[in-house]
Formats: structure tokens, C-alpha cells, sequence
């Protein structure tokens, strides 16, 4: 009787990033709201301008900008006193660059506004990449699952295995599916600190990950 050989195969493929997402918050607070509103206008279409002449360089996958949001509140002291109105307002910008040189330089400039901060960089690949990228990583997975099963048919004084079953990790069994093969940030050394001579980045290395539940069936070699 042919004896049945349960494996899980992994793979990752390693890569550098093609795009680098810069998330970006420009506010203001004070006791005026009309001077509040004003302060964080004129950052955020100054910050805009920047933005226009990068994408007519090249520089850019794409951008976009969230509405201003303007909100009041009363805030308390430690003495528990209610303190005046504090007026407050913000603007989400996302940059997406291909040019990933230029984008320290610019977010270091952008940064020595007082009105603007940074919220992250992600790194990203491409579409096109991505799906290229996890295809390999996919098939190095069945790849390790087979080369798996051969060791343990051949400690088993077993012949070649013979492919029965392969799925996504997970759904040969009762566990949760688990999510599909995806990139993650490795390492990343960036100082995001502001000044005008530019910011120095370490874009990530993006680690594409695969992982297949396989069952091969063997007999006497």
C-alpha cells in the first residue's frame, strides 16, 4: 500500500522596492479658528505646489490629498478646569514616488515647514512586479514542498513521491486560511528628521513570501 507524505512548502523572494508611498499630515491649532484655517491653507498648498512640479518632472507614480478638517474641542488642565476653545485643522497628502533619489530630498524640505509631518513611508513594488515576484515565489514553494517529500520517500526506502493533493497553506486542513503570500518590510533605516539638505533613506528590501500544503503518495522504490 502506497504510503502518503504530508509536507508544507515555503519560499520568499527578495527584492527592492520600486515606489516609495510618503504619507504626509499638514495642521495647525490655536485659540482663532479663521488664523488656525489660514495657517494650515497656505502650508497645504504650498506643500501641493511642490507636489505639482515633481509629478511634471517624472517623479511620481501618482498623489493625492484629502480635504481640510476643521474641529473645536476643550481641552482640560491637571487641576481638571476646562480650558478654552482650542480650534484645530488637517490635510492628509499621500506621494507616490518612482523616483525613489528624489524622495529624501523632498521630504526633507517638506519637513522643515512647522505645519507639516511626516506619518510613514511604504514601500512598494509595481503591480506588474508584484504579481511577477509572488508567481516565482509560488513556484519555489512547490518546488520545496516536492524536494521535501523526496527526503522523507527516500528515508523511507521509498521510490519517487507522486503528487496527490497541493492548496494554499491551510486549506488542506481545519485551520483558518490564512492570508495570501505578501510583501513585508524587512529593514528599514530612514531619518525623518527635517532640515533642507535632504533626508537620507534606505529603501526596504521586500520579501515576497509563499507557502503551499502539499500531499504526495509513495510506494515500495
Amino acid at each position: 500500500m502506497p504510503t502518503t507524505i504530508a509536507v508544507t512548502g515555503r519560499a520568499e523572494e527578495r527584492i527592492a522596492p520600486e515606489l516609495g508611498a510618503v504619507t504626509l499630515s499638514i495642521g495647525a491649532q490655536g485659540a482663532v479658528r479663521d488664523h488656525v484655517t489660514a495657517r494650515t491653507n497656505t502650508a497645504h498648498e504650498r506643500l501641493l505646489a511642490g507636489v505639482r512640479e515633481l509629478e511634471a518632472s517624472g517623479a511620481l507614480e501618482s498623489w493625492s490629498a484629502g480635504q481640510l478638517r476643521v474641529w473645536s474641542y476643550r481641552p482640560w488642565n491637571n487641576e481638571g478646569k476646562q480650558l478654552p476653545l482650542v480650534h484645530q485643522a488637517s490635510a492628509d497628502v499621500e506621494v507616490v514616488f518612482t523616483d525613489l533619489a528624489r524622495l529624501g530630498e523632498w521630504v526633507g524640505e517638506a519637513v522643515a515647514a512647522a505645519e507639516v509631518a511626516v506619518g510613514g513611508i511604504d514601500w512598494r513594488l509595481t503591480d506588474a512586479t508584484r504579481r511577477r515576484v509572488q508567481e516565482a515565489a509560488q513556484r519555489a514553494a512547490v518546488a520545496d514542498a516536492l524536494a521535501k517529500a523526496r527526503v522523507y520517500a527516500s528515508a523511507l526506502g521509498l521510490g519517487e513521491p507522486a503528487p496527490v493533493e497541493l492548496a494554499d497553506h491551510g486549506m488542506l486542513s481545519a485551520q483558518p486560511m490564512p492570508p495570501v503570500p505578501k510583501a513585508m518590510m524587512m529593514r528599514a533605516a530612514a531619518d525623518l528628521g527635517g532640515g533642507s539638505q535632504g533626508t537620507e533613506f534606505a529603501p526596504a528590501q521586500l520579501v515576497i513570501e509563499a507557502s503551499v500544503d502539499a500531499r504526495f503518495t509513495s510506494g515500495a522504490a
